[in-house]
């Protein structure tokens, strides 16, 4: 089974270091490749535009002086065109004032180098807050989460910074509950992923992180609006609800999408429809980490186990998630499996890592195939390539439901199980 072939990988300490030593030269590999793609070297000079193109556009516009304007989508849309060499290329920008400041100094540098900057800098963060936390279980976690890891590297995003944000959480909040808080403050870049550790944090009366992470988001909004204006909020909220219309009408690349909204509205769900089971979807997802807090107190699931169901479901929340958010999971994996064996069988865990690797995997796979068919400039129906992987997402969560269900189980029966 599954299972049993990935366990096998924690068998004996050089065979941990051979597959660690494989998969960090396969991402060094790809990160290369990508930088000569991004720095437009040779017979990619004429290519489109990816999401750090974005990032980079952003930084120039922060010391421009006219920030505001990446909030308008069509003044945004020109700034994309006039970028892409003429091309028709948009992709809407809805990230708060701090991650525009976050990405200001790569203003000062070219396109590749300063995707290659970013990218290695946050992926190095995350592979070191990973090990930290899965300690002996490293290599086995990191060839499980390689397709979300591939992907988040093939269009510069920050799904490494925000794995990495959350692990920090994770990995200080019993000692050093400020730099957690600091940590938990920092996602501010991209809050609805810190939903459920925000929940976590509230039901288990973290207030010291708390109210860090509190004072780090009102102090870091202060900065924005000494900076850039109180205008600067307005034209962010704009941004959202501008972008809210667009996720209606399947305007954004569904496929990629990890969220349960994605793949209903692929399958044909009215978007007021699909809406609603994100929204339903959402309140399953946290309402399971309040049951393992509470199987936490009454049948001895650590908090470590608890931890890792809501960086698990960090990524279910939100209608807007997308396949280079998902190297959150690393970090949830990472927490469930010292004790993972107690609570899922074989078969469970099998399909627990297949559901990783398919959404990790999936938007790779369409993203080539529609390339082939259709071509990079192709105007493609929002129906042209179901949203498998929300459907995994909600695949996911039922199986950790069903393992906190039978952790909830007399003793006895969890011996059962596991056998």
């Amino acid at each position: 089974m599954l299972a049993e072939t990935l366990e096998q990988l924690q068998a004996s300490p050089s065979k941990q270091r051979t597959y660690v030593r494989f998969v960090l030269a396969a991402l060094a590999v790809i990160v290369a490749f990508k930088t000569f793609w991004f720095a437009r070297w040779g017979g990619w000079a004429d290519r489109e535009l990816a999401d750090f193109d974005a990032f980079h556009i952003v930084a120039q516009h922060v010391w421009l002086g006219d920030l505001e304007q990446v909030y308008h989508f069509e003044a945004l849309l020109k700034m994309q065109i006039a970028a892409a060499g003429g091309k028709t290329s948009f992709m809407p920008w809805t990230y708060p004032p701090q991650y525009d400041v976050l990405m200001a100094p790569f203003a000062f540098v070219s396109v590749g180098i300063g995707y290659l900057l970013f990218t290695a800098a946050t992926l190095a963060l995350y592979l070191v807050t990973l090990h930290r936390i899965a300690r002996n279980n490293f290599a086995q976690v990191l060839v499980i989460v390689f397709p979300a890891l591939a992907i988040t590297i093939g269009c510069g995003q920050n799904g490494f910074l925000t794995g990495a944000l959350v692990g920090l959480v994770c990995l200080n909040l019993e000692r050093r509950q400020i730099i957690a808080g600091l940590a938990l403050g920092a996602m501010v870049i991209k809050p609805h992923l810190a939903i459920a550790a925000g929940v976590y944090l509230l039901a288990t009366r973290r207030w010291v992180t708390v109210a860090v992470a509190a004072t780090l988001v009102l102090a870091s909004s202060l900065v924005c609006t000494l900076m850039f204006g109180w205008q600067i909020w307005t034209a962010w909220l704009g941004a959202i609800r501008e972008s809210a219309s667009y996720l209606e009408q399947g305007f954004y690349p569904l496929f990629r999408m990890v969220s349960a909204y994605a793949a209903l509205y692929t399958a044909g769900v009215p978007a007021s429809v699909a809406f609603w089971g994100q929204a339903a979807i959402a309140a399953i997802a946290l309402l399971a980490i309040l049951l393992a807090i509470f199987l936490g107190a009454a049948r001895g699931i650590s908090a470590q186990f608890a931890l890792g169901i809501a960086a698990m479901v960090s990524v279910m929340i939100s209608p807007y998630a997308y396949d280079y958010d998902l190297p959150m999971l690393g970090i949830g994996l990472a927490l469930l499996l010292p004790e993972l064996g107690k609570v899922a069988t074989s078969r469970e865990r099998s399909v627990m890592y297949g559901l990783i690797l398919l959404a990790g995997g999936y938007g790779l796979l369409q993203s080539a195939r529609i390339a082939a068919q259709f071509g990079q400039k192709g105007e493609l129906s929002p129906h042209v390539a179901p949203a498998i992987a929300g459907l995994a997402m909600i695949a996911l969560l039922a199986l950790l439901l069903k393992m906190l269900w039978r952790a909830a189980q007399p003793a006895k029966m969890l011996q059962q199980a596991a056998e």
